[in-house]
């Protein structure tokens, strides 16, 4: 088994800039398509997005999409058509299965201040499920030094679920550490995603927004320099 490596620098990420919202596409979305860059296996969507204080997306709809958002800076406010109306802060993460459908709007609740928050989509196992909501607090853990699990298959893991064999991890780092990830499933692959600082994937270094597919392994090394903060997106590859 020859391991399979992509690498996305930061840089080369498609970008829109509406104004009220400024957005960075690892992947084609909206008016950027790249067709080298539609998806990493079942991970269709990362967008890296800042919204002005007081601005945001209206109400629009998603179906048959496991939608994960996750707040890095400032208030997210949501609301759907499932009844919850919620606050994601930073060190939280929410999930939604879109199923049969949803609508839902998402905007800043600070007037003064940006909201920065990653929007992930992920292709789910399933079809028309019912609709869900999940979100869970995944600062509180306390975990430096080593990768928390913040999503998974399991509505009775760490973290929020998902319909589909997919792990994330995060990794927040206050010294310099070396470990290794070993993957949940044959045949997935894992998409490393650089949220602060630098850090090494298999001799692959990597700096501020930088993200990074591996496939066809069973192990991956992580260096991880003091300060560093990544995201370990472990899916399906086909």
């Amino acid at each position: 088994m020859m391991t399979q490596t992509i690498l996305h620098k930061a840089g080369t990420r498609g970008h829109a800039d509406h104004g009220w919202l400024k957005s960075f596409h690892t992947f084609s979305f909206a008016n950027y398509f790249n067709p080298e860059r539609v998806q990493f296996g079942a991970l269709r969507v990362l967008n890296d997005d800042q919204v002005s204080g007081g601005m945001g997306f209206g109400e629009h709809p998603h179906q048959n999409m496991e939608i994960i958002s996750i707040a890095l800076e400032g208030e997210l406010q949501h609301e759907d058509s499932m009844g919850n109306m919620t606050v994601i802060k930073p060190g939280e993460i929410q999930a939604m299965s879109a199923g049969t459908g949803i609508t839902h709007k998402e905007f800043n609740k600070d007037k003064n201040k940006p909201v920065k928050f990653l929007q992930i989509w992920i292709i789910p196992n399933q079809q028309n499920v019912t609709p869900r909501y999940d979100q869970v607090n995944i600062e509180e853990k306390g975990k430096v030094n080593q990768l928390l699990q913040i999503l998974s298959p399991d509505p009775k893991a760490e973290g929020v679920w998902i319909h589909q064999n997919a792990w994330f991890h995060l990794g927040k780092f206050d010294q310099d550490t070396e470990l290794d990830y070993e993957m949940k499933l044959k045949g997935n692959g894992v998409y490393f995603f650089v949220l602060k600082g630098n850090v090494t994937v298999n001799d692959q270094a990597l700096e501020h927004r930088d993200g990074f597919g591996i496939w066809d392994t069973d192990k991956i090394n992580i260096k991880a320099s003091a300060g560093a903060e990544v995201l370990l997106m472990e899916v399906p590859m086909s």
